[in-house]
């Protein structure tokens, strides 16, 4: 995605998982839980699934405990086994007439129907009622997954109440329109982005961001939907329509995050492809060949005696039972959604299984400095004036230059500046990307910006030798002065750097805009070793591009951490976007891979940490299930095997290796 140089973007895949992975027709095996059970019975509670096996079970039980003729006891096996098994059939026949044949339901059915034929009644009627069972003990903890990673999703709000002369209506979202007045009630849900118009209160942006500690609010600022009122009565005009609001941003991103699957997936599924029906080939070979080998005379002497076919088929039909990757092919997925949905309880948002992959693959980290590191919250210092402006003139000129600027140094000087714009005064204006504000103001010609503006305008000025942004102003050809903005270091900078390094991520890299001085004095502070000052939006992209191409023959990634606004080129073309205190911000969201829904570096070794166990419980579910699969075909090949033992290598493991996934939701 975002043409990024790495193999970690990956179109969205023709089968995908909303929610918990629901379909794996595509894999060699149909044990995604759609089952050919309808909806309603996905949602039936493990008691009552039980209660639909009762006549079933109360049949096969007197055809065990009754004394009956052959013939008696052959109708009610095969009855009760209809009764438990007729979903099963119904799904593998029409499998069968999709082209998919070799799933589960097509393996439990010839495996069943063949111990039919071969006189083993109890046990093709004890299989497939075992294996029932089985799958209702594995939907149980599917759905419980299921119902984890949605309470994440309930932060979507189910209404809002519309302003409507004097009084207020509910309305669904979807109908409210921008410019629109809504009430948010103490309790309640904000349910649209706006803005507040009247009131003031605490609002709990947990859901948003993951942080417990409630945010006050008030009159002319920013409210996002997916935030909960907890005191007072807010008024809010609405400034974006529901679909396009922060919590419908969220919604997709969570839901849609398993499209871009992790290459261990994209494995696993190949795997299964190819591996289910070589297992049914071996299945047939173990059928016929020995048969075969011991009708060949001169082979005889080598088989101490003949087992029959129906012996042999036997062995072979438990070996089909077992062979269904299932395990694999659930539990993996659910593996990365579930390390999605732990991020994302901690308000990090992850746009795809394969980022979350790739965390375990970071080599190399590239901060951006202001609002990344520091808090990009400037307060003015000092102004320094020379050839005879004054404090309140350089002040005034500057404020009105940086008023049409969405840059956060601008932001600031307009905030120190005590007075009130008039736009009449501005005649002409023109913004220098990464050098300043070229303008016409009062009839004066007026520079504003960094140490290069000025020397593109060839303006004489000294030196400043101070801590801190350096804002310059010139004004008709003549230097006047400079402005002094310092910028605060995050309260945990520094512990996440010690904390990636602490994990073995020991590259990390600060670039910034600021001078050179502004630059070594925060990386310095910060323990960043390498740090790059001076630098244009365009020359961040470069020297990304350099660190990339360095990385190009490693197997390692590198991220770029940035605000999401001004570093969206460079969070596009890294292996990995990381948007930091992206909240309400299109251009993260939009621009990253990995979006961070509060201001706290400290979110990034967090994710690390989270990618990395959610590495190690898909690898122990590989494993295990690989393991446990390969040593119950060898013996179910040789016969050591029962059909009651092939049932619990195929549901059994499915189950414990999905159990074990969803560990990582914890």
């Amino acid at each position: 995605m975002h043409g990024k140089s790495t193999n970690l973007a990956s179109k969205p895949s023709e089968q995908t998982f909303k929610m918990a992975p629901d379909n794996h027709s595509g894999c060699g095996c149909g044990h995604g839980h759609t089952h050919g059970h309808s909806t309603s019975e996905n949602e039936l509670s493990l008691t009552k699934q039980i209660m639909k096996l009762g006549p079933g079970c109360g049949i096969y039980v007197a055809a065990l405990v009754l004394d009956l003729p052959v013939w008696i006891s052959f109708i009610l096996f095969f009855a009760s086994y209809l009764l438990i098994a007729w979903d099963v059939l119904l799904s593998a026949i029409k499998n069968i007439l999709r082209g998919q044949i070799f799933d589960e339901f097509f393996l439990m059915t010839i495996a069943t129907l063949g111990a039919f034929a071969i006189k083993e009644f109890p046990e093709a009627v004890a299989v497939m009622l075992f294996f029932k069972v089985g799958e209702m003990f594995q939907d149980f903890a599917l759905n419980r997954s299921r119902r984890s990673i949605k309470s994440l999703l309930e932060i979507r709000p189910d209404y809002a109440n519309i302003k409507s002369g004097s009084d207020s209506k509910r309305v669904d979202p979807d109908e409210v329109n921008i410019g629109d007045i809504i009430i948010v009630k103490p309790g309640e849900r904000v349910p649209l982005d706006g803005v507040v118009v009247l009131g003031n209160s605490m609002l709990d942006t947990s859901a948003l961001t993951g942080e417990s500690v409630p945010r006050s609010i008030k009159k002319d600022e920013e409210v996002l939907s997916g935030m909960i009122n907890k005191t007072g009565l807010l008024t809010v005009r609405v400034t974006k329509k529901f679909s396009d609001s922060t919590i419908s941003k969220i919604l997709d991103l969570v839901e849609n995050a398993s499209e871009k699957k992790a290459s261990t997936e994209k494995f696993i599924t190949k795997f299964a492809k190819y591996y289910t029906p070589t297992v049914v080939f071996g299945a047939v070979l173990i059928a016929i060949v020995p048969v075969m080998l011991y009708n060949i005379q001169a082979l005889t002497p080598l088989f101490a005696h003949q087992e029959t076919l129906s012996e042999w088929i036997y062995k072979a039909l438990i070996f089909l039972v077992i062979s269904c990757p299932c395990a694999l092919v659930i539990s993996i997925p659910l593996g990365f959604f579930g390390g999605i949905g732990a991020a994302s309880k901690q308000g990090i948002l992850v746009k795809g299984s394969n980022f979350l992959e790739g965390l375990n693959h970071l080599g190399t980290i590239i901060w951006d400095k202001t609002g990344t590191l520091t808090k990009g919250v400037f307060s003015l210092t000092s102004i320094v004036t020379c050839n005879g402006y004054s404090e309140k003139e350089v002040l005034e000129l500057a404020a009105y230059a940086e008023s049409h600027s969405t840059h956060p140094i601008a932001q600031f000087i307009l905030q120190a500046f005590p007075g009130k714009i008039d736009e009449g005064h501005i005649e002409d204006y023109q913004e220098i990307a990464g050098h300043g504000i070229k303008a016409r103001i009062k009839g004066r010609n007026v520079l504003v910006g960094n140490e290069r503006i000025l020397e593109l305008e060839q303006i004489t000025h000294t030196g400043a030798d101070v801590n801190g942004t350096i804002v310059h102003v010139a004004i008709d050809s003549v230097y006047a002065g400079y402005i002094v903005l310092s910028d605060e270091i995050k309260h945990d900078s520094e512990q996440a750097i010690k904390a990636l390094k602490k994990s073995g991520i020991t590259r990390q890299i600060m670039l910034t805009g600021d001078a050179e001085k502004v630059g070594k004095s925060v990386a310095q502070k910060l323990g960043i070793e390498e740090y790059y000052a001076d630098l244009l939006p365009q020359q961040k992209v470069e020297k990304l591009e350099k660190v990339l191409m360095e990385n190009k023959n490693s197997k390692k990634l590198t991220a770029f951490v940035g605000d999401g606004i001004n570093d969206a080129p460079a969070l596009i073309r890294s292996d990995i976007g990381i948007a930091m205190g992206a909240l309400g911000s299109d251009a993260a969201i939009d621009a990253a891979d990995i979006v961070l829904m509060s201001d706290d570096p400290s979110k990034i070794p967090l994710a690390v940490s989270i990618a990395r166990k959610t590495k190690v419980v898909v690898w122990q579910n590989i494993v295990f299930a690989l393991g446990v699969k390969g040593a119950f075909l060898t013996l179910g090949a040789f016969g050591f095997v029962t059909m009651w033992e092939a049932v619990f290598a195929d549901v059994g493991v499915a189950l414990l290796a999905i159990l074990n996934s969803s560990r990582i939701l914890k």
